[in-house]
């Protein structure tokens, strides 16, 4: 049953004229006291959420975006920043980009956010999908099977220095430790100073594709997923709901459908569902603009994508609308009572399920997004057992 809900906030400034007609992605340059601003309304949101009940706060690494789109370069930092001005709630690393790290470097940082915060830092990892970040740093994405390799050795690693006192580790892109004189003897063993308090550490992963391989990768270290997308039926996500159950199934774990998963959402609510698709859909616009081509909406063709990047083409071009995500269930609109039974059928379906993350697209405005959230705990998350009123 549905007991939490988190929220999610990737980074974004306060943008102008959003929507397909409004200023293309490409187009969009701030200056640096602006870009900066992202991490104020990162500290801004963290305290509403604190004071509303929500369960965790998401944040996404990313680097290199004068668009004001994405601008938290470390999670790790913010996370850590955010418990000092926070009571209850949790920060989460949604994600650690693994192959823009040091595998060693990340564990490190990681076990020192866990002790110094008493447990609420929460880690996640993730395989990237920008290449300006991923490729800058030296590492591949547009290679897909060298990204995932690559990503795979160091969470591996990641792990082995978690939860071993001390290990070693020989793969394709590391040799850990070298063996190299040391004090009188050749090294052969590492330890992690220091490591994590709380054992075994709590992994989060977003889930894309739900490739037999990736699933089976999560299962192995017991990490878990965030599915995006909503819940359109028969879709993607309860396929990789039947999945993940089947991956544990496979190295003798039994876990309930939607056990160790989230589902995310975005919502929006108002008076009504027409309401709410006219409100929020110029920044579901905006969010399309920005993820659309970016390998995590796969049903846009060349010519929609070339269309978003052009105010001109999109006039005349078919594309993704808020009304479309509404009716596949990716998205949530409509009064809270609305959002209250689609999210009571999910409940049904999955019995597993425990927690949902709840978002707002990007492009909508600090103001607009506070008020949003301050309505859904109060609103929706009562009929849960959750939010401000519930025992935590």
């Amino acid at each position: 049953m549905i007991r939490q809900f988190d929220s999610t906030y990737a980074g974004h400034i306060d943008l102008e004229n959003v929507g397909y007609a409004g200023t293309p992605v490409n187009d969009r340059r701030y200056p640096n006291e602006q870009l900066a601003t992202a991490l104020h309304k990162a500290e801004t949101t963290a305290q509403a959420l604190d004071r509303l009940g929500y369960g965790t706060f998401w944040m996404a690494e990313h680097h290199f975006q004068p668009e004001g789109t994405e601008c938290i370069p470390n999670v790790l930092m913010m996370a850590l920043h955010l418990t000092h001005l926070t009571k209850n709630l949790k920060l989460g690393c949604g994600f650690n980009i693994t192959p823009m790290w040091h595998p060693l470097r990340l564990a490190e940082d990681y076990a020192m956010a866990d002790i110094l915060s008493h447990g609420r830092v929460v880690f996640g990892v993730g395989r990237g999908y920008h290449t300006r970040e991923v490729e800058t740093f030296g590492a591949p994405l547009l290679n897909q099977e060298a990204n995932r390799e690559l990503f795979e050795e160091q969470v591996d690693i990641i792990f082995k220095a978690f939860n071993e006192e001390s290990f070693s580790h020989q793969g394709k892109h590391y040799t850990l430790p070298p063996e190299v004189p040391y004090r009188g003897y050749t090294l052969k063993e590492l330890t992690l100073v220091p490591r994590p308090a709380r054992l075994p550490v709590e992994c989060w992963q977003p889930i894309q594709g739900g490739s037999q391989r990736a699933l089976d990768f999560m299962a192995k270290h017991g990490i878990q997923g965030v599915i995006g997308g909503g819940s359109a039926e028969g879709g993607i996500v309860h396929k990789v709901m039947v999945d993940f159950q089947a991956a544990h199934a496979r190295i003798g774990k039994q876990v309930e459908l939607g056990e160790r998963l989230a589902i995310g959402f975005q919502f929006f609510i108002a008076n009504s569902v027409e309401d709410g698709i006219r409100e929020a859909g110029k920044y579901y616009e905006e969010n399309m603009k920005m993820f659309g081509e970016l390998r995590l909406v796969k049903a846009l063709t060349d010519e929609q994508i070339a269309a978003m990047r052009d105010p001109k083409l999109a006039v005349n071009t078919k594309l993704p609308r808020v009304e479309d995500a509404v009716k596949a269930g990716g998205f949530l609109t409509g009064t809270p009572a609305d959002i209250i039974a689609s999210l009571k059928k999910i409940e049904a379906a999955y019995p597993g399920l425990s927690r949902v993350t709840v978002t707002l697209p990007l492009g909508t405005p600090l103001a607009v997004w506070l008020e949003q959230v301050e309505r859904f705990a109060k609103e929706v998350m009562p009929a849960f057992n959750a939010g401000p009123d519930a025992a935590r």
